[in-house]
């Protein structure tokens, strides 16, 4: 039987056996550093997820900021494996999934029954959750990697209120089961404001998240907010329009 064991330090691995009744110890070279071990060292994301909230003149109480750098550094881990997020860097990373929850949470009624449509790997609709636990949170993803990403995140935080799907957002158009529905880069913007207005209630609300597309029109969404804002790391400019379903 041979044993092989990892250098503490140097990442060397060394091993030992029996080869016939002669015991032997064995070295062999260090490989490439696995990439999640290298973006986890370098990124230290709990001061930039505390730095993303002070960007919105907030702050984030120590157990939140735990469980969002906990669903960051699962993210890193998995995005080693497969390609989850678009980020290229720990703070693209942090604003890319956590900015506009940051922005949403500051406007979402408090109780609010909220869907994310293709929410990914959890931006906004996860982030969402997490910063608002007094939030109903469903969020629908139909590719198979990504939800089994967010039913791991989601069973790790013990966070078993939150409601994933893995259907299609179309699939549940006309219910109007939800107070507000938010997406982000899902679809097109209009093909986004038609369907969304078939989730939510009457009065319900619709946020649309926008980077350079003009605001959709709809005959049942009237704009009842317009919004500017920076992702607070990066400096993206970000637009998000709130409208009111009649």
């Amino acid at each position: 039987m041979i044993n092989v064991r990892r250098g503490s330090k140097s990442g060397t691995k060394w091993g030992w056996g029996f080869e016939g009744e002669r015991f032997i110890t064995f070295w062999l070279a260090a490989g490439a550093p696995e990439r999640y071990h290298c973006l986890s060292v370098a990124a230290k994301l709990g001061p930039m997820v505390d730095r993303a909230a002070s960007g919105f003149g907030g702050s984030i109480d120590a157990r939140t900021s735990s469980a969002i750098e906990a669903w960051l550094d699962r993210l890193q881990e998995w995005n080693a494996r497969m390609d989850l997020t678009a980020a290229r860097s720990a703070p693209e990373l942090v604003d890319l999934m956590l900015a506009d929850a940051l922005f949403l949470s500051i406007h979402v009624p408090r109780g609010a029954r909220l869907v994310d449509i293709g929410t990914g790997a959890g931006a906004p609709g996860l982030a969402l959750a997490l910063l608002r636990p007094d939030l109903v949170t469903t969020l629908v993803e139909p590719l198979g990697k990504r939800a089994s990403f967010l039913r791991t995140v989601i069973g790790a935080l013990d966070r078993t209120d939150i409601v994933l799907e893995g259907r299609r957002g179309e699939a549940f158009g006309g219910r109007r089961d939800w107070d507000v529905a938010v997406s982000r880069a899902t679809l097109e913007p209009s093909a986004w404001l038609e369907l969304a207005a078939g989730l939510v209630r009457s009065g319900g609300a619709v946020w649309a998240l926008l980077a350079k597309d003009a605001p959709p029109v709809h005959p049942q969404a009237v704009v009842e907010g317009d919004f500017a804002y920076e992702w607070p790391l990066t400096g993206a400019r970000r637009r998000a329009v709130l409208y009111r379903v009649e």
